[in-house]
């Protein structure tokens, strides 16, 4: 099962943090934080484009589809999947919009 929570929320799971930029507030070394893969995470450039483009979301999720479906995005996706394939894993984000975000949409990619 996979789950999606904030990282300043306590781990229900094995947590898996996978946002691009290291959360404000939290040290290196907090268990909220779990592994980090930011591979899987949009590119600095579409993260960018995003932010300047909040009302574009259906762009910006067939923009990070692409992304996910090669280079290290893919391998870093890949290896989420057998985390989730292993057991209970929780996605863990800062943002705070998190059904506006990429969490979503590496969600909907490990569930295909």
């Amino acid at each position: 099962m996979i789950t999606v929570a904030r990282v300043y929320d306590q781990p229900d799971a094995d947590r898996v943090f996978v946002d691009r930029l290291w959360p404000r507030g939290i040290r290196k070394d907090d268990p909220r934080v779990g592994r980090w893969l930011k591979d899987v995470t949009p590119s600095n450039e579409l993260r960018s484009w995003y932010h300047s483009n909040r009302d574009r979301y259906d762009d910006f999720v067939a923009r990070y589809r692409e992304e996910l479906a090669s280079g290290p995005a893919a391998e870093a996706l890949d290896e989420l999947r057998k985390l989730a394939d292993d057991g209970d894993i929780e996605l863990a984000t800062a943002a705070k919009d998190v059904e506006h975000s990429h969490v979503p949409v590496i969600v909907d990619a490990l569930n295909r």
